[in-house]
């Protein structure tokens, strides 16, 4: 037989052009380099280490007794969004109707795809908080819209965000701020100042906001404050988060946003046609785990916190300039001072010169020039394994 080769009827690619700028992640190719030079991973941001044993015990009761094994409620299992509202009541004072103003997704990547592409129509500006997370770029491109940066740019040992900047990106065609915070990967927690400063320009120029909160549980110094809480916004924000990042169980895929009936509605439309459901038994089991008392929350970020500094210190010691983050579990570096100014070629080359893998920042930015020389580190690992590539990195 012949062998069967893919029609060509022209010459146009076969990817989606909205998509053609994005193909294979960071996140992949590092992860392979891990792999392949048996290096410590430093680069993508999971846990080598499970959640607690009693959610895990959660999740296979829920298997092996039939709960959620078939197709889960559309918006989520009634326990789960139930918890989700409870949740918000419990640590932010925000009151959400679990049957209305509450939707479960397949992580928070889903939520902020069916979001984006929900609420934006092409010829539609976001304007998102650069770096950003790498999904953000690829979901305004699939909607057709227009991404417009405002970068956090370094500033007395942290990423700053310039106010002025941010008000002066807002333009007719705006329709759109999504936030991360705290962020991905700078490690920057947006104060109350700065939230009131961006709830007034959202009120005043009629925007909606979606606000990626997923290391809502992260924070290191000071606390987590929804912008839905601020005057004016809780009519024009979705509130995303997730169980990976809180609960260490990434695999899991169990994410959630909060909104008012109207905007729910609406990602709900787009989202049926993308997972229509998912994770089903685990759903029973993150709405346990979010119950958990508060000497949990208290545990697990102390935790990150103690691993955060072990990490930061052999930076440090390395000689990389190291911005210690407020949030997240992820330290950005620049490599200026060990004569590098290429971040991407210095962590395809790193694996190989000590045995440590990271991603460089620049492709998270549009700006290309503003993280040339900047480096993400993941430190949500065992002690051990930080503590060893804090020996390794010494090396450099």
């Amino acid at each position: 037989m012949t062998p069967m080769s893919a029609p060509v009827s022209s010459d146009r690619p076969f990817l989606n052009r909205r998509l053609a700028p994005f193909g294979t992640t960071i996140f992949a190719e590092m992860s392979a380099l891990a792999a392949r030079t048996g290096s410590i991973n430093l680069g993508q941001g999971f846990p080598d280490t499970d959640g607690p044993a009693e959610i895990a015990e959660a999740a296979s009761r829920a298997v092996l007794t039939g709960l959620g094994n078939q197709y889960p409620p559309g918006p989520g299992v009634p326990e789960l969004r139930t918890a989700i509202a409870s949740h918000q009541q419990r640590f932010y004072g925000l009151g959400y109707d679990p049957d209305t103003e509450v939707l479960v997704t397949a992580g928070a990547t889903e939520a902020i795809a069916a979001s984006l592409l929900a609420l934006l129509e092409p010829g539609d500006e976001v304007i998102a908080l650069e770096p950003f997370y790498d999904s953000y770029a690829a979901c305004i491109a699939m909607a057709g819209a227009t991404r417009v940066p405002v970068t956090l740019r370094p500033h007395g040992g942290a990423f700053v965000l310039d106010l002025d900047e941010l008000r002066a990106a807002v333009t007719p065609r705006t329709r759109l701020l999504l936030l991360n915070t705290p962020h991905n990967p700078t490690g920057t927690v947006l104060t109350a100042d700065e939230l009131t400063a961006i709830a007034a320009l959202a009120v005043e120029r009629d925007l909606l906001v979606v606000t990626d909160e997923v290391y809502e549980h992260l924070v290191f110094e000071g606390s987590h404050v929804p912008l839905a809480g601020f005057p004016g916004m809780r009519e024009r924000t979705v509130t995303i988060s997730s169980a990976g990042k809180t609960f260490s169980f990434t695999g899991w895929k169990v994410g959630w946003l909060t909104a008012p009936p109207e905007l729910v509605s609406a990602v709900r439309s787009a989202k049926q046609f993308l997972t229509y459901v998912a994770s089903g038994p685990f759903q029973y089991a993150i709405a346990q785990a979010l119950q958990l008392p508060d000497a949990y929350y208290e545990g697990f970020r102390a935790d990150l916190a103690a691993k955060r500094d072990i990490l930061a210190d052999g930076l440090v010691s390395a000689g990389f300039e190291v911005f210690r983050p407020q949030g997240t579990y992820f330290i950005t570096t620049d490599i200026t001072p060990l004569g590098e100014k290429d971040g991407l070629a210095f962590c395809r080359a790193l694996p190989e010169r000590c045995g440590v893998v990271a991603i460089p920042n620049q492709v998270f930015c549009d700006d290309k020039s503003a993280g040339a020389t900047q480096v993400r580190w993941a430190f949500c690992k065992k002690t051990p394994v930080l503590e060893e590539a804090a020996d390794r990195l010494r090396r450099l």
